[in-house]
């Protein structure tokens, strides 16, 4: 019952900690996740100990008489052989030389933190998620009339179509990729987008980013777009987001042109904006002498120059209960261009009508859309996509902060950037889980040792929950995914059982130093005798979870990252449970032999110096 409750509480103390206190981060979804976990788990623990003890003492098995099956006698040869022909020799030789044995989970962890920071083994912030929709959405410069934007639209619709009719032709079903396509022109007429939905990804048997490219390549260079994004934004930001921030703003415009260009020649990215776009031309009119000599002043000017070409309210008709305005205002041949302009007359104070160009001289400029702060300094913000998934997003901010924007800093020093975005979340996130941390291990570990009665062994099960890294890691680096904010999860699960599983040997272990085993018989039997619920509890998690990890529709694409996280961890948890925890206790009592040798100066033996046979001695003489 102790391990039980134990494993449970530790759990529970994680997935609460870890999904309330993270400032946040995971919005609504965290408490969600962590009700879940922390119900389930009370659940097991009630079927477990109340429900199953009742189940297993009416089974038929404990009388004796029932003929096990060729299945079950299969079964057991293979679980005895794997026991005694392989388990038992190899625990003994790791028990005989500890060191080798240390050395070998020492040398994997070296080697996956290798690997993270060589970036074989990928990490960021959140997945890219395999999609069944591809979302263009283009953006043509202000002012531009809502036919121009329809027909770049019009020709997304026709790049989209002669790529399904290429995927089509290389498919041996002749499926269609691409199933319907929407248009939408706005919210702004210089603003839309199209929705091409695709075949569902069972059937499909490609990835969206495989369309996604083949439709790039179809579409090509649109000079007149201003902005043209392929797919859907994160909810926590784009992957790579520089901010640029200086209070010159030539230099920061200069700045952004440089770093646009820098990253566009990076080939793991797509898809390059900032949001320093450009505004409505903007007609800026400038007085002549003559117009001041003829009596007028700009408001005039210019207010006239609105009425011809806006229109001016001539008259209000009353149509029952609505009123209808009549604007009065040029044809459109008269006003298509901004040449019109120049023979635009303009009625001065007298009545007379002179051409526009004679009293005034007019410049077109951009307006501006917004102006950005932060940290009390104008800001543009650079961002791009991932244009390969498998790229990894750590390595492309480090090659941006530490060969391309110092280059950027020398030419424009008024300059200073920061990352945002998706990293700046992971930042966030870093923050946070470094506050409640050593809370989780502080109560983990009290826990614990309460079970225990000793804090050196609840320390020694500490001490392997980060040999899953190894597993995580690699497990990820095998199905080519990156290690995310989902993959978290599937860590939090797996410390819950890693806990749980060293908490059963260990539990093994003290019962048999109480029933008078010496300690090296004690250590081996607890593995031996934990190595069949051990072994079962891994196949059937990992076989559970296989089928997730190879499943390819969308709502999976969410909770494949954990299912890798916890059924590779799981495996190297196996290995750690029932090879390395034996070989750390046994560790674990040459310290005590030698410190309690040095305090007392008698050698005591090995059985004596354990928590469970002091306690057993304590409880004795009461």
């Amino acid at each position: 019952v102790l391990p039980a409750v134990t494993s449970a509480v530790a759990t529970t103390i994680v997935a609460f900690s870890t999904f309330y206190f993270l400032d946040g981060r995971l919005g609504d979804f965290g408490p969600d996740l962590a009700f879940v976990v922390i119900s389930t788990l009370l659940f097991s623990l009630v079927e477990g100990i109340l429900i199953l003890p009742g189940h297993i003492g009416h089974s038929k098995a404990l009388s004796g008489t029932i003929k096990k099956s060729r299945l079950v006698r299969g079964s057991e040869r293979v679980m005895n052989y794997l026991k005694e022909r392989i388990y038992a020799p190899s625990l003994r030789f790791s028990l005989k030389y500890p060191a080798v044995a240390m050395t070998i989970p020492f040398a994997m962890f070296l080697i996956t933190i290798g690997g993270f920071g060589g970036s074989v083994i990928k990490a960021t912030f959140f997945p890219p998620i395999e999609q069944d929709n591809i979302a263009i959405s283009i953006e043509m410069p202000p002012g531009t009339r809502d036919y121009i934007t329809e027909g770049v639209l019009n020709h997304l619709v026709t790049s989209a179509r002669n790529v399904n009719e290429q995927l089509k032709a290389d498919r041996a079903d002749s499926l269609d990729v691409i199933l319907n396509i929407e248009k939408i022109v706005g919210p702004k007429i210089n603003q839309g987008q199209i929705n091409v939905q695709l075949l569902n990804s069972e059937q499909r048997n490609m990835s969206v980013f495989e369309i996604n490219q083949a439709m790039r390549r179809d579409v090509g260079v649109i000079p007149e777009v201003d902005k043209m994004l392929f797919g859907v934004a994160t909810p926590f930001g784009k992957p790579v987001s520089v901010s640029l921030r200086s209070t010159n703003l030539e230099q920061l415009e200069a700045a952004k042109a440089l770093l646009k260009d820098e990253l566009e020649n990076i080939s793991d990215l797509s898809d390059v904006t900032d949001n320093d776009q450009r505004g409505i031309k903007e007609v800026n009119l400038e007085l002549k002498d003559k117009a001041y000599l003829l009596g007028m002043n700009l408001m005039q000017v210019v207010g006239q120059v609105r009425q011809g070409f806006f229109g001016a309210e001539a008259q209000r008709l009353q149509r029952g209960i609505d009123e209808v305005r009549v604007w009065v205002r040029y044809g459109e041949e008269d006003r298509r261009s901004l040449s019109d302009l120049d023979n635009f007359l303009i009625r001065t104070p007298n009545g007379q009508e002179i051409p526009l160009k004679e009293l005034a001289t007019y410049t077109v400029d951009r307006g501006l859309i917004a102006i950005n702060h932060l940290n009390g300094k104008r800001e543009i913000r650079v961002e791009a996509e991932l244009g390969n998934p498998e790229a990894s997003v750590s390595v492309i901010q480090e090659e941006i902060a530490v060969n391309i924007m110092p280059e950027i800093i020398n030419q424009y020093p008024a300059v200073q950037f920061s990352f945002e975005g998706q990293n700046k979340e992971a930042q966030k996130t870093g923050k946070s889980f470094k506050k409640v941390g050593p809370v989780i291990l502080i109560l983990m570990i009290f826990i614990i040792a309460f079970v225990f009665r000793s804090i050196p062994q609840a320390l020694a099960v500490i001490l392997l929950v980060p040999l899953g890294i190894v597993g995580v890691g690699w497990g990820h680096w095998f199905h080519g995914a990156s290690v995310s904010l989902l993959s978290g999860f599937g860590i939090i699960a797996l410390i819950g059982v890693m806990v749980n599983d060293s908490l059963v040997l260990i539990t093994a272990f003290n019962g048999n130093l109480k029933r008078g085993m010496d300690f090296n018989d004690a250590l081996l039997d607890a593995g031996l005798s934990r190595f069949r619920p051990i072994i079962m509890t891994s196949f059937t998690t990992v076989a559970g979870l296989a089928p997730l990890i190879f499943e390819k529709s969308f709502q999976a694409q969410f909770l494949i990252p954990m299912a890798i996280a916890i059924a590779y961890g799981l495996i190297m948890a196996t290995y750690t449970t029932l090879m390395v925890l034996p070989v750390v206790l046994k560790v674990l009592n040459f310290v005590r032999v030698l410190i309690k040798w040095l305090w007392t100066g008698q050698k005591p033996t090995r059985t004596e110096v354990e928590p469970a046979v002091t306690e057993l001695i304590y409880e004795n003489e009461i």
